[in-house]
């Protein structure tokens, strides 16, 4: 069946030379059964359960934190923040700043969704038809094309209210300016609502992917009519 789509990508190329002929002849002689139209509602079904199924789950309480795929752990300027806090007996404090910077992607994603949504109704049968010849991820990577700079916009303010909501500015002035307080040691100070923003819009994109891995590899996870005859293309 690919090579059906790669007749009707390339026919306008090949019209009249030899190529097309020997193309035409590898092909089955019976129809796909499936429209352009069904091809695309079906990319767009897809990527909806992979958001209803696995980003939703992101924006329940512990969606990050719990979820060793997706965690938002220090990034790395404050990597040796945690590691001399939990030396010197402070792991509950560490423990807290790294649950509250999960907390906020949580909320992040809660508020977002329904623009990422919105987002997946716009796939042309042109996109769908690339997407659907393309790899195990193909359409993930459609999506972080698409999508990654407005989500930003919308998740970053929202990460930035969450962190001062919870209490996250406070904690980590607090883990901050203990260990700048410390001998020997160089002061940090990172950009902690934009770190955590592009951790959050990773996770997103990642559980995206787990889904539409399921559904191109597993036949049971296709459970509509119209995953079958979609999906059935690309095996």
């Amino acid at each position: 069946m690919k090579k059906f789509f790669l007749l009707l990508i390339m026919a306008p190329l090949l019209t009249g030379c030899a190529e097309l002929q020997q193309i035409a002849d590898s092909l089955p002689q019976e129809g796909t059964g499936v429209t352009n139209t069904e091809v695309a509602a079906g990319l767009r079904q897809a990527l909806d359960f992979g958001i209803e199924k696995q980003v939703t789950k992101l924006a329940q309480e512990d969606g990050f934190f719990s979820n060793e795929l997706v965690r938002i752990n220090l990034p790395p300027e404050l990597q040796k923040v945690d590691r001399t806090l939990r030396d010197l007996g402070m792991s509950s404090l560490a423990d807290e700043g790294l649950k509250v910077l999960n907390r906020a992607a949580e909320d992040a994603v809660k508020e977002a969704t329904p623009i990422f949504v919105d987002a997946v109704k716009q796939i042309t049968f042109t996109d769908a038809r690339n997407i659907l010849l393309g790899d195990d991820t193909a359409a993930t990577s459609y999506l972080v094309q698409k999508t990654t700079d407005p989500l930003y916009t919308r998740f970053n303010p929202v990460i930035t209210n969450s962190l001062d909501r919870v209490g996250a500015t406070q904690i980590w002035t607090n883990i901050i300016n203990r260990y700048n307080a410390l001998p020997l040691t160089n002061d940090v100070n990172p950009d902690l609502a934009d770190y955590v923003t592009q951790e959050a819009l990773d996770g997103v994109y990642t559980m995206i992917a787990v889904e539409e891995k399921e559904i191109r590899n597993n036949f049971a996870s296709r459970t509509t009519n119209l995953l079958q005859r979609v999906f059935a293309l690309q095996d």
